[in-house]
């Protein structure tokens, strides 16, 4: 049995971590592809990304949010039953990636910079404006030997490392927050409270056809799964897992 997992925010900057991670995660993948059809799809994650880092100040809220965290943590130092070195270890973590994300320049600013990048970056955003026509310098970069490309992927990548490493951190130890519980939908609908949490998580088997549609915030929320092929029914008690993060 195949379980899909989504994931849903409970908050406005929740929501743009969770974008800002799928973008990057993107960026990754496409760096180490060999294709150059699929090369493209960097620079279009990278473009949302520079994007959505210009229109809000997520530098100053990920490092609160990596303080709060690591307030929480520091309740269970000397506490028996905790693990003391995987939390010294974990606090460490927390601490660097702090530091790293508070004395970072302005995140993207290198990206922005780059005069390849520019010279992009408006055509891309026109529907088929990689056309080599329209793009001859992305149109030559295509066809640059793999191992420059990948280096300059990579170095752009090395540019958004401490938002990365930030953001990646601060999620784990969110997801890592809640525990998968078996859950019934009578009807395909589902509410529960939601204890001021961050995020729902949900694991549900693929041979049931249905997918989450979740509304909410960060005090109650309700998911309806509704039918992925039109006509199909839902199963009177549906089952499935949730976290709530």
């Amino acid at each position: 049995m195949q379980m899909i997992r989504y994931e849903h925010p409970l908050s406005e900057k929740v929501r743009i971590y969770l974008r800002l991670e799928y973008l990057i995660r993107q960026m990754t993948h496409a760096s180490q592809l060999t294709d150059p059809w699929q090369h493209q799809i960097f620079f279009r994650a990278l473009f949302d990304m520079l994007e959505i880092l210009d229109q809000i100040q997520l530098k100053s809220e990920l490092a609160k949010d990596l303080e709060k965290q690591r307030g929480k943590l520091k309740q269970w130092l000397n506490i028996d039953g905790v693990d003391q070195n995987a939390l010294l270890e974990l606090l460490d973590k927390l601490d660097l990636a702090h530091h790293q994300l508070l004395t970072a320049t302005r995140l993207g600013q290198e990206l922005r910079e780059d005069r390849f990048l520019s010279s992009i970056k408006q055509r891309l955003s026109i529907p088929g404006g990689s056309c080599s026509f329209d793009l001859p310098t992305l149109h030559h970069w295509l066809h640059l030997p793999l191992a420059h490309k990948q280096s300059n992927m990579q170095n752009w990548l090395n540019h958004i490392s401490e938002l990365s490493a930030a953001l990646h951190l601060w999620l784990k130890l969110i997801r890592e927050s809640g525990q998968f519980r078996p859950q019934v939908a009578r009807g395909g609908f589902f509410q529960h409270d939601a204890e001021a949490a961050n995020m729902l998580r949900i694991d549900i088997c693929s041979s049931h056809g249905v997918y989450p549609m979740i509304s909410g915030h960060r005090s109650r929320f309700a998911v309806r799964f509704l039918p992925f092929e039109e006509g199909t029914g839902i199963a009177e008690l549906l089952e499935f897992k949730l976290a709530i993060c």
